[in-house]
């Protein structure tokens, strides 16, 4: 072997070692942190038993209907995420925000993610919270499959639908299939298991606007680092298409709809979010010039319009 050969080979070792230790040194960090952060992500709402795992149901405010709100694919903390629409609307309605498994205070279970097994989790869980139908779901982004899946299915339980920039099945007809997901989501949460995530700034992790008290804001990033691209958000990612077609094949629902949609979002989503509306027998469309997370924008003008929505009735 060449001198230079040595010196290349030392080079590559002594790198090599430098990676190994930094990455020790990350994960050790990591689970210190972890467990420094137990307090900050104790459970919001009700733990339930759901098939042997826990969900978390969190419930607020009182009134004749029911708003249960379903986030969008991969949200840290639903519960933290829809805070700041749910308190203009507790002094009327009751609301329960029902976090899957994977997200937020729920447990990663790694379970089959069809929207038939979505569903059945979502009414254990609020079954057990005594969270009683009819429900007005509120969904946002995909989980509008689940909420027009639960109106095709139980359609007893569903009073209304108001759509915060849902999914609706089209939309799939235009994207790859999810076998991506389950990898690409495993890298991604490999490195946060490392420790990656705590070099990132905070910003990476929170959502746009002040919604959030300052606590909120450091219980949502160590909710981050511990779920973001879990297992279970990437098992749904990848049936995502293959559960737009279950609903596109079912009967329309034929319940009250209020549709909020995003300019941000893209053409495409809104082109078919109003094509999807013009097939519908009973459904009112509101656009509002912002992104794709409307009511972190828009909740004031929301809130008002959804009481109204329902006063009609």
């Amino acid at each position: 072997m060449t001198a230079s050969k040595k010196k290349v080979k030392k080079i590559l070792l002594i790198f090599l070692v430098i990676v190994a230790v930094f990455l020790l040194f990350t994960f050790v960090r990591h689970r210190i942190m972890l467990k420094q952060e137990e307090d900050l992500v104790k459970p919001v709402g009700q733990m339930i038993d759901v098939d042997g795992h826990k969900m978390c149901v969190y419930t607020e405010g009182e009134g004749d209907k029911t708003l249960v709100f379903m986030s969008g694919s991969g949200t840290i903390t639903p519960i933290l995420d829809f805070k700041s629409i749910y308190p203009q609307l507790t002094d009327k309605y009751r609301i329960a925000v029902v976090e899957k498994f994977g997200y937020g205070y729920s447990e990663h279970v790694d379970k089959p993610r069809d929207v038939a097994s979505l569903l059945a989790d979502t009414r254990a869980a609020l079954a057990g919270a005594g969270v009683e139908a009819p429900y007005v779901l509120c969904p946002h982004s995909l989980s509008g499959i689940e909420a027009l899946y639960w109106a095709q299915t139980y359609p007893d339980e569903v009073e209304a639908i108001i759509g915060l920039d849902m999914a609706v099945p089209e939309y799939y007809n235009y994207t790859p299939d999810g076998t991506f997901a389950v990898p690409y989501y495993r890298l991604l949460h490999g490195l946060l298991d490392l420790g990656i995530g705590r070099y990132l700034p905070d910003s990476t992790f929170l959502p746009s606007g002040d919604f959030l008290t300052e606590e909120e804001r450091r219980t949502w990033v160590a909710l981050g680092n511990r779920n973001y691209a879990n297992i279970d958000t990437a098992r749904e990612a990848n049936m995502a298409k293959d559960n737009a077609a279950v609903v596109a094949s079912g009967d329309k629902p034929e319940v009250p709809m209020l549709m909020f949609v995003a300019t941000g979002k893209g053409d495409k989503w809104m082109e078919v979010s109003y094509r999807f509306a013009r097939n519908m027998p009973d459904i009112k469309t509101i656009e509002h010039d912002c992104d794709h997370y409307i009511f972190h924008y828009e909740s004031g003008k929301i809130s008002e319009e959804i009481c109204l929505f329902l006063d009609d009735l």
